[in-house]
């Protein structure tokens, strides 16, 4: 094991010794009450098992069998979601075959940042995590449930599931994916199509024909984005079957690995025989591998708020400092759009994630004595296939020679992680570095400061960031706004670059995860709302932000400054977005999660 690798893990495990051990007890509370179903009364029971057939309701009422629970985000509206339409069903007639029982405990709701990038209804996005791990632990508070199946994907879907699940953790658990769309428009034809728009040079016609053929059938984006950097991260912490993430929607192999995940939490479920609850996988061990796999992998940069949120679900404390120590450590060695041209269906044509962790395992970058939810971490590092007979069988992981999005673990694409964290005089932030050219990382110039991406959006077009700047775009933090993605602002910034000035962004809102080619320092804190240092800078002012030595100076005096009074924005109206007020009341800073449960530190 990697020295810092270990002293990372140690360091979280002492800052979170009461958090855990309080954890931990409340788990084994909950499991020394039995299985729970036995602690029902018979009108409960009744309740629970009145819709079922007298054949299926003889499985529900034997509580030595198990009655898995199902904790679907399906709707027809995101792409990566619709394939679970038929899940329950079939999980269902597989688990009665076999003498157990499955139910649908409930849905989340899922709502797709990819439809309300640049709309009201992307100040929601962030909070549906916590209102999602809400409604996951409420499906689940029936008490008749021995294990959970978590029906999800997407960017704060699959997080809000785990965070709720975790209050359940005295149960098994695991994710069932349904896989990424096929490979359709290029992703250099996206950004040339959108940036030429932005400029006025191709019209909204051509741009919906491009945005439906690269968008265009069931399953994820094939972007490198928050929802496959899921994927890849919870796969890399056992959270599901190895090599499940990126098997496509709809095969047969697909189908195969649903069948065999439903069996196999029946096996690790009290009346199994390798009881194997979700607190006992979710670990130290499991926690900095998925840091280290988002970090080799150049993932999502909403996972240095996801990861940690999940993390403090677990009873550990987790910091950004944590992330840039291993980011020290682990090296970049996968090259997905937006780090390189390809998408994520080659990187599983190139032995997808267990050939990823096999690399990791090479460098000694991988906990292997974590527990996963099935098998030991060396089972992660096969992939899966179906034989002659269509049964499915798994063999050793093998990077092709020709693969150019998994690096030889000799020739890494970075020798650094693909995050970065920022210090300096206007606090704290996250830089994603991997996407970014050489000569693009470190960026000095004037300030233009904003509060909306329509004010940037109309500085562009009347030429008044024809020149090198540093956009700040701030009162975009969590306690403000919910922190949307500022989509609107990169094909800008991105057509300002490629006209060959030296841009960047500094803000204390969030991008896309498949943002990473401009120069940009996000989710700072603290944030303008709460008084940062951020609500102090002035238009002209200079400001640095180097990726090379994770510095963020603005060069001016920032002491006797006051703060920019708040600006009078209708955010919180509309679109329902009054209903959240209590959650910007009481939402924690950025390097805490951004979270409504945790505000961080032992507790």
């Amino acid at each position: 094991m990697h020295t810092i690798i270990e002293r990372v893990t140690q360091d979280i495990v002492a800052r979170s010794t009461k958090r855990r051990q309080a954890y931990l007890a409340r788990m084994q509370a909950q499991a020394d009450k039995g299985i729970s179903r036995g602690n029902l009364s018979c009108s409960n029971l009744a309740h629970a098992v009145a819709p079922f057939a007298a054949s299926e309701k003889q499985s529900l009422l034997d509580t030595q069998r198990a009655n898995i629970g199902i904790v679907t985000a399906y709707n027809d509206m995101l792409s990566a979601h619709q394939p679970y339409q038929h899940y329950p069903e079939q999980i269902r007639q597989l688990l009665f075959a076999h003498g157990h029982s499955a139910q649908v405990a409930g849905g989340v709701p899922a709502m797709c940042d990819g439809i309300t990038q640049g709309q009201d209804g992307m100040e929601l996005s962030l909070f549906s995590r916590d209102l999602i791990a809400m409604a996951t632990a409420l499906s689940l508070s029936h008490n008749t449930f021995d294990g959970t199946l978590l029906l999800g994907i997407c960017d704060k879907i699959a997080p809000g599931q785990l965070i709720g699940a975790l209050s359940f953790g005295h149960l098994p658990t695991a994710f069932v994916p349904s896989g990424p769309m096929g490979t359709g428009v290029s992703n250099s034809e996206k950004a040339r199509v959108r940036q030429e728009f932005a400029a006025g040079r191709t019209g909204k016609t051509e741009l919906l024909n491009m945005e439906c053929g690269a968008y265009h059938s069931a399953g994820t984006c094939t972007f490198y984005g928050t929802a496959n950097t899921n994927q890849l991260v919870f796969e890399a912490m056992g959270l599901m079957l190895p090599g499940s993430a990126f098997v496509p929607p709809n095969s047969e192999l697909r189908q195969k690995l649903t069948d065999k995940i439903s069996l196999h939490l029946t096996t690790i479920t009290r009346q199994g025989a390798q009881y194997r609850p979700l607190s006992q996988v979710m670990d130290e061990n499991a926690i900095v591998n998925g840091l280290v796999a988002l970090l080799a992998s150049g993932g999502s940069t909403n996972h240095t708020l996801h990861l940690l949120a999940v993390a403090q679900a677990a009873g550990f404390t987790v910091t950004w400092e944590d992330i840039d120590a291993l980011s020290d450590a682990v090296p970049l060695i996968v090259n997905i759009y937006p780090n390189g041209p390809d998408d994520i269906n080659e990187f599983q044509a190139s032995g997808g994630v267990p050939a990823f962790l096999t690399r990791l395992h090479e460098l000694d970058l991988l906990h292997m004595d974590a527990t996963p939810m099935y098998g030991t971490m060396h089972d992660y590092l096969n992939i899966p296939s179906l034989d002659t007979h269509g049964e499915l069988v798994y063999t050793p992981a093998k990077v092709p020679d020709t693969s150019v999005v998994i690096a030889r673990s000799a020739t890494p694409f970075s020798t650094n992680g693909g995050i970065k964290v920022m210090h300096g005089n206007l606090g704290k932030g996250i830089m994603k570095v991997s996407a970014l050219a050489p000569e693009n990382k470190i960026v000095r110039a004037p300030v233009r400061v904003f509060a909306t991406q329509e004010e940037v959006q109309t500085a562009f077009e009347r030429g008044e960031l024809n020149r090198d700047v540093v956009v700040v775009l701030r009162f975009n933090g969590p306690a403000m706004n919910g922190m949307p993605e500022l989509h609107k602002l990169m094909p800008i910034l991105g057509k300002l670059m490629s006209d060959g000035l030296k841009v960047a962004l500094v803000t204390d809102g969030r991008l896309s995860g498949a943002s990473g080619k401009v120069p940009a320092v996000i989710h700072v804190t603290p944030e303008a709302k709460t008084g940062g240092a951020i609500a102090k800078i002035q238009d002209e002012d200079d400001v640095e932000l180097n990726g090379e030595t994770g510095e963020l100076q603005v060069f001016a005096d920032l002491d006797n400054r006051p703060c920019a009074p708040t600006p009078e924005l209708s955010y919180h109206e509309g679109l329902g977005r009054e209903l959240f007020q209590m959650f910007r009341n009481q939402v924690s800073s950025a390097d805490t999660g951004a979270s409504v449960f945790f505000q961080g530190g032992d507790e």
